[in-house]
C-alpha cells in the first residue's frame, strides 16, 4: 500500500541530490570472499577461532560457540563469560540436525532478591555513579555459559574439549593489546579508580602483576586464571559454572562488593528456545530476535513503515545511501519504532503475540498509521511520535558489546551478539577465575522517568523483579531471500546504536547493493527518538546534507556508532567484514 504525501511538495523536488561522497576505493579494503565458509568477528583471534572450527568439519553452532569463548579472553572489555546474549540459528542440510531455525535466549537474569524498588534505596541511586552501575549489586545472572553449551550440546557436531581448545590456548598464549582494548582501558581507569572498594577490579592485563594500569600497543597479555574457568566447564559442562568453585567465586567476588547474587540463583538459571521474530521486507524474509531484545520490534516497525512509504522510499534510494532525503525517511521511521519501545516494551519474555499490547505495534493498520504521518518537508515534535518529551542527554561511548556472523560450508548460519552491558560491566573481576561480570541491571527500569546510562527512558513493564530479564537493544539478523537461501547475517555492538546500526548495514546491502566492506563503512546516524536529536558522524556531519537535514528541523550531535559485523552472499562465495570502528579482522577459507 502507498500512502499518501504530505500536503507540501516534498523538500528534495526541489533542490539536487545531496549524496554524500564516499571515501576513495583506494581508503578501503577491497572486499573479501571467502569460498566455503567465513567468520566476522570484532577481534582477528577469535574469527581466526571460529574458522580453525570450521576447517576441523564444525558446523556454525561449533564455530559460534569458539568464536564467543575466544572473545571472552580477547575482548573482555565487550563481552564474556560473565555476560549473556541472544543466538539465532539457521542451519541448512546439516547431516547432524537437518534444517534448524531458533533462537536462544541466554539474556542475563534478575537475582531472586531484587524487586522494582531495589534502587530506589539508599543503596542504590544515593551512590554516584548508581550501583546499577558498579559493583556487585549491578551483577544479572550471568547466562552466557548455558547458552553456548546449550547450542552446542543441542544444534552442533563437535565435542566440548575441541570447540573449547582456541580459547583455552589464547588465555594461555595471550593477545596483542589492540587500541580498542587500550582506549577502553583509559577510559575506564579514572571510574574504577575511585570506586575500587565497590569493585574490587583488575583488568586482565594486570593480573600478571607487571603491568601499568594502561597497556602499551601490542603487549602481549595472558589470563592463565580464565584458561582454568574454561577447562573446567569443557570437562563438567555448564555445571563447573552454575556450582562449584567457580559459582563460589562468582557468589563471594560479588558480594565482597555489594552484590545480592545466590548460589541458588545460578542453579536456577534456564535458557529459553524461542521462534526467531520474523519480518517480510521487499522481498526478503528477516530473522530476528524476539523480546526481550526491543531490536526485533523496533526493525519490525522502521522497516514496515519504510515499506509503505515505497515511492518516496525509491526516491531516496536513487539520490543515495548518505542523502538528506533517505536519511530524513529512515530517520523519521527510526523514531516511531524508538518511542513505541520506551512506551511498551518491557523484559521478560514478552511475546508479540496475538492478545499481547506488543502485537498491535506491527499490525498494518498501526503502521498504516505511523507512516502517514511523516511529513517529508519537516520532523515533528517527540509527542507525535506517541509519547511526551524528555530531557535531552548526550549518549555515551559504549565498549560493553560484541556480535559475530558466521557462515558454516553448508550455508549454516549463526548470528550472535553477546554483552556485559557496559565497559568491563560492572567492574568486578570473578577471583581465581579472569573474568568480569556484567552490569546488565541498568537495563532495567531501575529509576522511573530517570534515562539509563544510554540515555534511554524506558516504561515500568522493564523494572526488575526476581528471574526477570532486562529489555535489550541487541538484534542479531539474518536475511532469507526469496527462495528460503541466505542472502546476508549482521548484527552490531553499541547499546541502543545497534539497531540503527545493524538496518543500516543491512540496508546498505539490501537496497545499495554495497559490498559488505562498504556497507559497514558508510557513515551512519541514530535517532532514538529522545533525546531528540540526531546523532551522526563526521562523513554526515561535514557533508551538505546535514545542513538540508537541520532546514527539516533536526538537531545534529557528533557520536559515535555502534560496530557491526556483517557477511553477505556472492556468486563468489561469502563476503565477510568486520567494522573498522572496533578494529576487528574477518576469517574463512
Amino acid at each position: 500500500m502507498t500512502l499518501p504525501l504530505a500536503p507540501l511538495a516534498p523538500f528534495w523536488l526541489a533542490v539536487p541530490s545531496l549524496m554524500l561522497a564516499q571515501p576513495p576505493a583506494t581508503d578501503r579494503p577491497a572486499p573479501q570472499v571467502f569460498s566455503t565458509a567465513a567468520v566476522a568477528a570484532d577481534h582477528q583471534l577469535a574469527s581466526e577461532a571460529g574458522a580453525e572450527i570450521l576447517r576441523l568439519g564444525g558446523n556454525a553452532v561449533d564455530a559460534a560457540v569458539a568464536t564467543s569463548l575466544t572473545l571472552s579472553v580477547v575482548r573482555p572489555e565487550s563481552c564474556g563469560i560473565g555476560g549473556g546474549g541472544f543466538m539465532i540459528i539457521n542451519l541448512v542440510n546439516d547431516p547432524k540436525h537437518g534444517n534448524v531455525t531458533v533462537a536462544l535466549n541466554y539474556r542475563e537474569e534478575c537475582p531472586a532478591a531484587v524487586g522494582p524498588d531495589f534502587f530506589t534505596t539508599p543503596q542504590g541511586y544515593a551512590q554516584k555513579p548508581p550501583s546499577s552501575i558498579t559493583g556487585g549489586a549491578a551483577v544479572a545472572i550471568p547466562g552466557t555459559i548455558a547458552g553456548l553449551c546449550t547450542a552446542l550440546d543441542t544444534y552442533g557436531t563437535l565435542d566440548r574439549a575441541t570447540v573449547f581448545a582456541p580459547a583455552i590456548r589464547a588465555a594461555e598464549q595471550g593477545f596483542l593489546a589492540d587500541a580498542h582494548y587500550i582506549g577502553s582501558s583509559k577510559s575506564i581507569a579514572a571510574r574504577r579508580d575511585k570506586f575500587f572498594e565497590r569493585s574490587k577490579l583488575r583488568l586482565p592485563h594486570e593480573l600478571a602483576g607487571n603491568s601499568s594500569a594502561i597497556p602499551a600497543l601490542g603487549q602481549r597479555i595472558t589470563n592463565p586464571d580464565h584458561a582454568r574457568a574454561l577447562k573446567l566447564i569443557a570437562q563438567d559442562g555448564p555445571a563447573a559454572f552454575y556450582s562449584g568453585a567457580i559459582a563460589d567465586a562468582i557468589v563471594a567476588s560479588s558480594s565482597v562488593s555489594g552484590g545480592v547474587l545466590t548460589h541458588e540463583d545460578l542453579r536456577s538459571y534456564q535458557v529459553q528456545t524461542l521462534q526467531p521474530m520474523t519480518i517480510q521486507f521487499r522481498g526478503r524474509t528477516i530473522l530476528t530476535m524476539p523480546p526481550p531484545s526491543s531490536g526485533g520490534i523496533v526493525m519490525a516497525e522502521t522497516f514496515g513503515i519504510l515499506e509503505r512509504r515505497q515511492n518516496d522510499l525509491d526516491v531516496a534510494i536513487a539520490r543515495g545511501p548518505s542523502s538528506p532525503q533517505f536519511l530524513h525517511l529512515f530517520a523519521e521511521a527510526m523514531q516511531h519504532g524508538f518511542a513505541d519501545r520506551a512506551n511498551w516494551l518491557g523484559g521478560g519474555a514478552d511475546q508479540p503475540g496475538p492478545g499481547s499490547p506488543l502485537a498491535r505495534l506491527l499490525t498494518p493498520q498501526y503502521l498504516d498509521a505511523r507512516a502517514a504521518t511523516i511529513d517529508l518537508n519537516r520532523t515533528l515534535t517527540p509527542d507525535a511520535y506517541g509519547s511526551s518529551p524528555q530531557a535531552n542527554r548526550q549518549l555515551p561511548t559504549d565498549g560493553g558489546t560484541s556480535h559475530f556472523s558466521v557462515v558454516d560450508s553448508r550455508g549454516g548460519v549463526v548470528s550472535c551478539t553477546e554483552t556485559i552491558n557496559l565497559e568491563f560491566g560492572s567492574l568486578v573481576m570473578v577471583d581465581g577465575f579472569g573474568f568480569i561480570l556484567n552490569n546488565q541491571m541498568d537495563d532495567f527500569t531501575t529509576e522511573a522517568g530517570k534515562p539509563n546510562a544510554f540515555g534511554l527512558i524506558q516504561s515500568a513493564a522493564n523494572s526488575p523483579s526476581p528471574g526477570r530479564r532486562p529489555l535489550s537493544s541487541m538484534t542479531p539478523m539474518i536475511a532469507l531471500d526469496a527462495s528460503g537461501t541466505v542472502d546476508l547475517v549482521a548484527g552490531a555492538a553499541g547499546g541502543p546504536r545497534i539497531i540503527s546500526a545493524t538496518m543500516q548495514s543491512a540496508l546498505n546491502v539490501m537496497l545499495f547493493s554495497m559490498s559488505a566492506e562498504d556497507a559497514l563503512a558508510s557513515p551512519r546516524i541514530h535517532h532514538q527518538w529522545m533525546p531528540k536529536v540526531l546523532f551522526a558522524e563526521p562523513g554526515i556531519l561535514e557533508s551538505p546534507a546535514a545542513g538540508e537535514l537541520q532546514k527539516l528541523g533536526h538537531i545534529m550531535k557528533p557520536a559515535p556508532q555502534a560496530a557491526a559485523q556483517l557477511i553477505r552472499r556472492t556468486p563468489q562465495g561469502w563476503n565477510a567484514a568486520s567494522d573498522a570502528r572496533k578494529g576487528g579482522k574477518p576469517a574463512g577459507f
